[in-house]
């Protein structure tokens, strides 16, 4: 029995419950709060010169049954190797980070006055349990009810923001500038995780396979390009909500943004509380700390489901999930993850901003690795991208490496 198509939903879901997360509620409410509403064209602009790269996931499972890591396969086994080198040498970085972020959420609501790293590895400790006893199913059944509930309270913030009547000082209003390197630096951290990391495109084709396994049927390509639209272009949305959250209730304020997980945090939530009323704490506070933890929880399960069966493609073993490769991976992203915030945590802002900029930095190689996929022997030729999104593609790779290398020079040039 074929299903109605809105019950096929669900990795554009899992994909917004990944996205919506630092590049949200950190990079995003800091932009606003730091230039007003002078990035708007930042935001806007990655988005629409990453959406083929990320639209490739999707479209390649429902192409051809199977995830990016196979079209990497099939194009030789230098691209594994080179995926599996990004993957490991950023995994530990990204995961920390919404780890730490998350960990300042909880000591903001509880009130736990304890070092952040041990909040982190509780936090993972607790993921790592919900992962040993659910599965798919599980994750993308409780990513619709998160997602759902942070959309509905961040438009209502925003809304009550518009109508308040935020006090601004001459002094302190600043306006973005190419000239200033600290102003570029902090572009290309916002745009480096907006939407976000490009790893995610695999991750979504991944759970677009396991989609199909669970409900035992194909997802037409149509309708999995519905379910990522609905995903990608809802994430958008939220991001410009957050870059307003930040310009109608900081800017111009002279308020400064805290390095801090829980001191961010606590900023956080009070730009909610300031536009809608003390009463929203508790709601609002449990949509932030839901957000992301399921981005921690989400990342954490990315990270060895998309690292196992690329293991097994290399020593050519078959795969199949739960093995003791996906756990063996598992451990290893909870253990470094830990190690890293234990040993070299300072200062929230400081780690959030490396891991973004790390992965704008990784982004071109991801990107022409996509695109040789998607327009390569293993894609069916009429499930191809339009000829539009394949000029969108040219355009975004150059985009990618062009402003890499600007980083890089301006980051040696410092």
């Amino acid at each position: 029995m074929k299903l109605p198509w809105y019950k096929m939903l669900g990795p554009g879901l899992l994909y917004a419950g990944a996205a919506i997360g630092v590049s949200h509620l950190v990079q995003s409410t800091r932009a606003g709060a730091e230039f007003g509403y002078g990035l708007i064209w930042a935001v806007l602009l990655a988005n629409f010169l990453k959406y083929p790269f990320f639209e490739i996931g999707p479209r390649y499972a429902a192409s051809t049954g199977k995830s990016l890591l196979d079209g990497y396969q099939a194009l030789g086994n230098w691209a594994l190797y080179l995926f599996i080198g990004i993957t490991i040498s950023t995994m530990f970085i990204i995961q920390s980070a919404v780890t730490v972020v998350t960990a300042g959420l909880v000591s903001e609501i509880t009130g736990l006055m304890v070092e952040p790293w041990i909040i982190s590895a509780g936090l993972l400790l607790v993921c790592l349990g919900i992962l040993l006893i659910g599965d798919f199913s599980f994750l993308d059944k409780t990513m619709k009810l998160i997602i759902v509930l942070l959309t509905l309270t961040t438009i209502v913030a925003f809304g009550f923001s518009l109508l308040g009547n935020s006090e601004q000082y001459t002094m302190y209003l600043k306006t973005f500038s190419f000239s200033d390197n600290g102003n570029v630096l902090f572009l290309i951290a916002l745009m480096g995780w907006m939407p976000a990391p490009l790893d995610i495109s695999v991750w979504h084709s991944v759970w677009a396979v396991e989609k199909s396994k669970e409900i035992n049927q194909k997802i037409p390509l149509k309708t999995a390009l519905l379910d990522f639209k609905i995903g990608y272009w809802g994430t958008l949305f939220l991001a410009l909500c957050f870059v307003g959250l930040g310009a109608t209730t900081i800017y111009g304020t002279g308020i400064e943004l805290e390095a801090s997980g829980g001191g961010f945090a606590k900023q956080l939530i009070g730009i909610y509380t300031n536009s809608l009323g003390d009463w929203a704490y508790y709601l609002i506070a449990i949509a932030a700390f839901t957000t992301m933890f399921s981005t921690t929880l989400t990342c954490l399960d990315a990270f060895p489901r998309v690292l196992a069966p690329t293991t097994s493609m290399i020593v050519k073993k078959e795969y199949e999930k739960p093995n003791n490769t996906y756990w063996m991976w598992l451990m290893i992203v909870v253990v470094g993850t830990v190690v890293i915030l234990s040993l070299f945590l300072t200062n929230m802002k400081e780690m959030v901003d490396f891991a973004t900029k790390i992965a704008f930095i990784t982004s071109p190689i991801l990107a022409i690795l996509n695109y040789l996929v998607i327009h390569g022997k293993t894609m069916p030729e009429e499930n191809k991208p339009s000829l539009f999104l394949k000029v969108l593609s040219w355009v975004g790779i150059v985009y990618l490496i062009g402003f890499s290398i600007y980083f890089i020079w301006l980051s040696v040039n410092l």
